[in-house]
């Protein structure tokens, strides 16, 4: 059988991980996570990490394996997935890569061009402007000194145009300068798989997800990660809100409303970047059964 990795991708509180956990043991195999801050072992609820049970059900890469302290990136994910997919691949014919971070899936699956390196001085002071001034200055920074990253930007997204700040200010150049645009060959097979929801449905799981997350402790996880709140993992949603809690400028009720608000913004965001690839496809969420047949047609019987 050749070798393939399943990709599942989506919005925020769609399913994946369930679905991923199903695939996975229809499989025989294990999960790559493609998300961007569940690698890191400090924050937990606010990333909502497959549960223990979950962990235990199926071997996972990429989960609990970093420190808040340690950078990590798209160009160091691609690396690591590659080594979790050949790890894999000497065990079982199949791997599963499962999450929400674009980035992160098309590093993965297209390969990335090499960025230069930020001094933590740069990425502090940019990261402590931010936090003063707001995505507004994010904005008019860039579009005034990079209008060509800024022509083509993600201009809701704080973490991406503070990644293209930081570069600008280290070396004096576009981030775009330093894209090539080829796609690197991989010497497996990649089957992508979309997953979605009705926006009501959605958005009532977004809304039940951070009540948990409430419930569950999210507010201390916060606290205990703020001698770390410049880092770039908590430049997001569910954490930034909750500093500007603990900074005296909301309420804790108004945050978790924020919090929710962001999440549904950030589902629309995930599901704008996924529907441009092509390669997708996509069902909803409910239809566990129609994608294990789907993929037992490709695979099993190609």
């Amino acid at each position: 059988m050749q070798h393939t990795v399943i990709v599942i991708a989506g919005p925020t509180a769609s399913g994946k991980t369930a679905l991923a956990i199903q695939v996975a043991q229809a499989f025989g195999t294990s999960i790559i996570s493609a998300d961007s801050r569940q690698c890191y072992r400090e924050i937990s609820i606010g990333t909502a990490k497959p549960s223990a049970e979950e962990l235990r059900a199926v071997p996972h890469y990429f989960i609990n394996s970093h420190s808040i302290t340690e950078e990590v990136n798209a160009g160091r994910y691609e690396k690591l997935a590659l080594q979790y997919a050949r790890e894999i691949f000497a065990q079982r014919p199949v791997a599963v890569l499962c999450g929400g971070t674009g980035l992160y899936i098309r590093a993965f699956c297209e390969g990335i061009d090499d960025m230069p390196p930020v001094s933590p001085a740069v990425r502090d002071r940019i990261n402590r402007q931010y936090e003063k001034e707001g995505l507004a200055w994010l904005q008019q920074q860039l579009q005034q000194r990079d209008p060509a990253f800024y022509a083509v930007a993600e201009t809701q997204n704080p973490q991406r145009l503070i990644r293209a700040l930081e570069v600008l200010e280290s070396t004096g150049r576009s981030i775009t300068s330093f894209r090539t645009a080829s796609r690197a060959q991989r010497d497996f097979r990649i089957i992508k798989i979309g997953i979605t929801l009705p926006k009501e449905l959605l958005h009532r799981n977004i809304h039940t997800r951070v009540d948990l997350m409430m419930a569950a402790g999210l507010l201390e996880e916060v606290q205990s990660v703020l001698p770390y709140r410049s880092h770039n993992a908590l430049q997001t949603v569910g954490y930034q809100e909750i500093f500007d809690y603990l900074d005296g400028k909301t309420t804790l009720e108004d945050a978790v409303t924020l919090i929710k608000t962001h999440t549904r913004q950030y589902a629309k965001r995930q599901l704008t970047w996924f529907r441009k690839d092509k390669e997708i496809q996509w069902f909803d969420a409910r239809e566990t059964g129609a994608v294990l047949r789907y993929l037992e047609e490709l695979i099993i019987k190609n």
